[in-house]
């Protein structure tokens, strides 16, 4: 039985004891004596390694921030303070010496360089990835071989959760680029050894290129981003293509409306693929891994179900900090239990979570592991727009976002921020840009747009604009940009 097959069955109070354990030994074992930023920290908090006991402990530290990890002109490598830096000196000092027995044995069976190779493969980076869309500038992020491992080992976790066949041939349509998401899948194929066909997306090979692809490799489950999925799919079904392989569908690097969902199988079914599955996943760069929902016949949202021996989640108040209760709403806060090479601790992901985190079992599949709700936002998505002279409003563009992927009419859509006759002392004003189906009007979708936008957000965009498909595919940059331009701040810096 494998460590995962073991945990995601166990009571929350066996898999809390499992936590505080690993836990315990990862501060004194790894993260103090091998963190540069780690160490200095617990020394200026007045924290020693030996008073994190349990997961409730977490609060004694401060919370990592973005920023933290961000270069200054006094260290300009300032990401390296992250990665764990291990010396005999400090290997003697902290290693218990069950952990050092082994060590030693191999020195005098095998050698030196016997034990050299080994310590390389846990701690020495060998692979690399960016943050992407979360700070002024990508932070590298860097992995062991023994991180390479982990990414192996949750690859396989999320083919398990979702229940996908490892005989299912994988259409990775995720970016080729130095990020979690395309990577991650392709590990998963790895683990599972499953065949999986990457093309890149389409700034590498087109939309037109992956069709002939996925339609060539007869897919069983076709991976990507959900604004990228939709527009292969539009295609699929306007080229009259056949599709009926596809089993199901998994998105990622982005949150997922609930429409959306629903405009997918609809496609599909138009290609002639019929009861599809849907997921959605989590990941960020800084986590080193993903997560995702388990099946459901109608695709509901489930929450994604977490690995409690990789990581500790905990949910903050964003605004002091403080650990929230169960099931109260906040910022999730990520800590490793396993990592090795870049590590953060107790930081900030600034993905705001309604409901929570969620520990009663899963009622669709029975995991007893804990789940964070489907319901995401990134921070960075909550803008303060002066839409009245007097106050401001926060907006939470990503709830905009839920809303206009979720209309049956709209196919593609943009939101753009101005300022009133591009004054910056004016008011802001929010311009939605639309493409909508043809057999929709546009009055009417414009009226779906302001009646919704005020009921759910209780705001009004100041205009609606329409344009053809192929112009605003254009606009937003679908074949051209790594992430489609959803959002445009087109504000001046004051």
């Amino acid at each position: 039985m494998t460590a995962w097959q073991r945990l995601q069955r166990l009571p929350r109070a066996e898999l809390r004891a499992e936590q505080d354990h690993l836990l315990r030994r990862y501060v004194r074992e790894y993260l103090y004596p091998f963190s540069p930023y780690y160490r200095a920290l617990f020394d200026h908090s007045g924290v020693r390694p030996e008073q994190i006991r349990t997961v409730d402990d977490l609060r004694r530290l401060p919370l990592t921030k973005k920023q933290d990890l961000l270069p200054t002109d006094a260290d300009p490598q300032r990401f390296k303070q992250f990665i764990l830096q291990p010396d005999a000196a400090s290997l003697k000092a902290s290693w218990p010496l069950a952990k050092k027995l082994p060590l030693l044995w191999q020195k005098w069976t095998q050698g030196t360089e016997a034990v050299k190779r080994r310590l390389r493969d846990e701690f020495a980076p060998c692979f690399m990835t960016f943050t992407t869309g979360r700070s002024a500038e990508p932070v590298p992020f860097f992995y062991s071989a023994h991180d390479i491992h982990n990414l192996h080992d949750t690859g396989a976790r999320l083919v398990d959760v979702m229940a996908l066949d490892p005989e299912y041939r994988i259409a990775n349509v995720f970016p080729y680029a130095p990020h979690l998401a395309f990577w991650q899948v392709f590990f998963a194929g790895q683990a599972a050894g499953m065949m999986a066909l990457s093309t890149g997306g389409g700034k590498v090979m087109g939309s037109s290129g992956d069709l002939r692809a996925i339609t060539r490799l007869r897919a069983d489950a076709l991976i990507g981003v959900p604004g990228y999925v939709y527009h292969l799919l539009r295609r699929a079904v306007a080229d009259g293509l056949d599709l009926s392989s596809i089993r199901c569908v998994v998105l990622g690097a982005e949150r997922v409306p609930s429409g959306m969902k629903d405009k997918i199988v609809q496609l599909l079914e138009a290609t002639g693929a019929h009861d599809v599955r849907v997921f959605g996943t989590y990941g960020f760069t800084e986590a080193r891994m993903a997560f995702a929902e388990c099946p459901t016949k109608g695709n509901e949202y489930t929450g994604y179900h977490l690995y409690p021996d990789l990581a500790i989640f905990e949910v903050v108040n964003p605004q002091t900090g403080e650990v929230l209760p169960d099931g109260e709403s906040g910022e999730l806060v990520f800590t490793p239990l396993r990592a090795r090479a870049s590590t953060v601790f107790r930081y900030r992901t600034g993905d705001l979570v309604r409901g929570g985190l969620q520990y009663e079992p899963c009622p669709h599949c029975g995991r007893t592991v804990p789940r964070i709700s489907s319901d995401l936002t990134r921070e960075s998505s909550l803008k303060d727009l002066q839409l009245l002279k007097v106050k401001g409003t926060l907006v939470n563009l990503e709830d905009c976002a839920m809303l206009l992927g979720s209309m049956p009419e709209v196919e593609e859509w943009q939101i753009e921020l101005r300022k009133k006759d591009d004054d910056p002392l004016e008011v802001d004003e929010m311009i939605v840009h639309l493409a909508v189906r043809p057999e929709c009007g546009e009055d009417a979708a414009a009226e779906r747009v302001q009646e919704l936008f005020k009921s759910r957000l209780e705001i009004s965009p100041n205009q609606i604009e329409f344009l053809g498909l192929e112009p605003m595919l254009r606009k937003i940059g679908m074949e051209t940009e790594m992430k489609e331009k959803r959002f445009v701040d087109a504000r001046p810096k004051v």
